[in-house]
């Protein structure tokens, strides 16, 4: 059993608090893609986490975690985000955490060119995290990055690292005319960092075939959202990865195989973090009052995250890319202190209504069409069961669930690991 747990949106739907409670069920947790530039949430009884390029998974006794080529890694930040789990009692060894001799480092001086570009750019930012993602995936791409196998061969990447070093120069030092980079400091770099997951660098792609061929169940966790993806997201305002699920099996080492479910997590209202357009964004106090409701703040930067009515289209949209099975709507519970919930249902672009996603470019001339549903006014953090929902929160949900064409199966009405509902379809 494949199954990949995706974002609908722009990302920050609540994925990582969905692969943590579904990850009992589960022998292995994979990350396909990204880097440490969006951040898991999980809360349980042993408290709260958030996990930058781990998998959720690693939370759960008994799962093995695996980190796929497809990943972007910054090996001091997963150093740092293993000892805080560690400190935790969270226990992280070789055997539930395998990391994939193909994945990329993502080096100092990535995000140093990250953090320059931003800085050029001034009020035309992309709204980067300056985590070096977009850099090292232009590396990657240039064949001018660094594996996490090539650690083992100490001669051989001292060589590589020296041309790459000196390539990157010209970059660092012409264009943007900061200090250079040494290659005998970057290898120092890796040597202090990245020597500690020797012991982890693995063929995950044999492991994870050889676990499906045992018939082992394999879970997909992607980060950020469909809106993000660099070839059907809102270009150039993405990531520079693919996030789409049908990437889960390329950027795990699995190619060979083919997806089983694929489960897509909305929110029950829209967020966004970064530059770009984002029809149904709330101004004002009534964007800080849902912002303070629902605790929208980045994971992985803090940064106050930008907020508005549920998005149809481009829930639809996200549904169709991502090829989901079964939805979960996750934050019901931040909408019911509200007496009336705005629904954005369609687009008027250039003085049409269009209630299909447009071009990227499009978007920014796009203002949203309401339906407004009345509120319920009541806590249902302690709703487990549907009949148990006041009527209006389940009509919100069946309103949802037919404006997108889909099938919302979970409803989160909580943070903690318990609070969910399954809906029958």
């Amino acid at each position: 059993m494949l199954t990949a747990i995706c974002g609908i949106n722009w990302g920050d739907e609540g994925k990582g608090r969905m692969v943590d409670l579904l990850s009992s069920d589960y022998d292995v947790v994979v990350r396909y893609q990204g880097g440490n530039n969006a951040g898991h949430t999980v809360i349980n009884e042993r408290g709260k986490f958030i996990l930058n390029l781990l998998p959720s998974g690693i939370l759960r006794e008994g799962v093995v975690n695996v980190m796929g080529n497809g990943m972007v890694i910054d090996i001091r930040h997963l150093k740092e985000e293993i000892g805080r789990l560690t400190a935790a009692g969270i226990k992280v060894s070789p055997e539930n955490l395998k990391i994939s001799a193909q994945a990329v480092i993502c080096m100092p001086y990535n995000v140093m060119q990250d953090c320059l570009e931003e800085e050029r750019l001034a009020d035309k930012k992309y709204g980067s995290t300056k985590r070096g993602i977009a850099p090292i995936y232009g590396d990657k791409y240039l064949k001018k990055a660094i594996r996490l196998g090539e650690l083992f061969d100490k001669k051989s990447l001292k060589e590589r690292l020296a041309d790459i070093v000196e390539w990157k120069n010209l970059t660092i030092t012409g264009v943007y005319k900061a200090k250079p980079v040494t290659t005998d400091e970057m290898m120092e770099y890796l040597t202090e960092y990245g020597d500690v997951f020797l012991p982890y660098i693995c063929d995950t792609g044999l492991y994870l075939n050889e676990a499906a061929q045992r018939g082992k169940k394999i879970l997909f966790e992607a980060q950020l959202g469909a809106l993000r993806d660099i070839d059907f997201g809102i270009y150039p305002y993405t990531s520079s990865s693919n996030t789409v699920a049908a990437y889960a099996p390329i950027g795990a080492g699995i190619p060979n195989r083919k997806l089983d479910l694929t489960i897509g997590i909305m929110k029950a209202y829209s967020t966004c973090v970064g530059e770009g357009p984002f029809t149904a964004e709330y101004f004002g106090e009534k964007a800080e009052k849902l912002r303070q409701a629902g605790g929208e703040y980045g994971a992985a930067t803090g940064r106050p995250r930008r907020v508005g009515a549920f998005d149809v289209p481009a829930s639809r949209y996200g549904i169709r890319m991502q090829g989901a099975d079964e939805i979960a709507l996750t934050k019901l519970d931040v909408l019911s202190e509200f007496d009336e919930i705005d629904v954005c249902t369609a687009y008027e672009l250039d003085g049409k209504v269009i209630t299909e996603f447009p071009f990227s470019s499009d978007l920014a001339r796009c203002k949203p069409i309401y339906t407004t549903l009345k509120g319920w006014k009541k806590d249902i953090s302690s709703c487990r069961k549907a009949e148990e929902l006041p009527e209006e929160a389940l009509a919100y949900i069946r309103f949802i669930e037919k404006a997108t064409e889909s099938y919302i199966r979970y409803v989160s009405v909580g943070a903690s690991r318990e609070a969910y509902i399954v809906l029958e379809k």
